[in-house]
């Protein structure tokens, strides 16, 4: 079987045989009906690999000819332009985190922008990420913003161009659907999250907001290059989007600090 995706700009043309692969697609991606298109990657997909979910931890080894990714319930076997690719899954999160891995370094690789581990919502058609470290409150945040429209509520698609800062719909999601078709929306603030008995948000200094956006970036780094690219896109982004710190109360009222 065939199916040919959209990830925020790009097209998939992706081949697999099992049907859980089938269902995820379904429930999770923007499918694209065309006889003749021009894609940017071309994935195979088995469900034929390890162990379910163990840890984190991903071996990389890269040669002439390709990178690999390995992991106990997943592994990638991609050409060094990341146009095409065979992942082998074990199984529903496998193929997640394969997919968010593979796209991660796709467009590190390009220069196109980052993934972001966060929320992201829109308001008054602008778009407000939210990040900080486990358990800070990124779903929590997502929650309360409801009706406005959702981005992400685990993996933000964030582009990064001269011309400005983009969010697109994010399909990597941990337990909120997609509420928004936006192709894209641009962004205006991130907020470093922090459970608090009141309301209040400072703006971050550019170098002290790149330092702690660091670790939200989803990467998995083979080579000193790709490292310098994180870095100059995150430098990128705080150039044109304000970074705050953000003290919030478990309710909707911190919106007010923000609209």
């Amino acid at each position: 079987m065939e199916i040919y995706l959209q990830i925020g700009e790009h097209l998939a043309f992706i081949t697999y045989q099992s049907s859980f692969i089938k269902a995820f697609f379904e429930r999770n991606y923007l499918s694209i009906s065309l006889n003749r298109i021009q894609f940017d990657m071309s994935l195979n997909i088995l469900a034929d690999y390890g162990v379910p979910f163990t840890n984190y931890d991903v071996e990389i080894i890269r040669d002439k000819n390709k990178i690999t990714y390995r992991r106990a319930d997943y592994l990638i076997e991609t050409t060094q332009d990341y146009k095409q690719a065979t992942i082998h899954v074990h199984d529903e999160l496998a193929l997640k985190h394969a997919l968010m891995n593979f796209y991660s370094a796709f467009i590190l690789h390009n220069n196109w922008g980052l993934l972001i581990h966060s929320s992201c919502v829109v308001e008054e058609g602008n778009a407000h990420i939210f990040t900080g470290r486990s358990g800070a409150g990124k779903s929590t945040a997502a929650k309360l913003s409801a009706p406005r429209v959702l981005l992400s509520d685990e993996a933000t698609l964030v582009k990064i161009a001269p011309e400005g800062i983009t969010v697109f719909n994010s399909p990597f999601r941990s337990e909120l659907k997609v509420t928004g078709k936006e192709t894209s929306t641009p962004l205006v603030s991130i907020q470093l999250l922090r459970q608090a008995l009141f309301n209040s948000r400072n703006q971050l200094k550019k170098s002290d907001a790149v330092l702690n956006l660091m670790d939200k970036v989803f990467y998995w780094v083979h080579c000193p290059e790709e490292t310098k690219k994180i870095m100059y896109l995150l430098l990128s982004l705080v150039d044109k989007v304000s970074v705050y710190d953000l003290h919030f109360q478990k309710n909707d009222t911190f919106w007010e600090l923000i609209s």
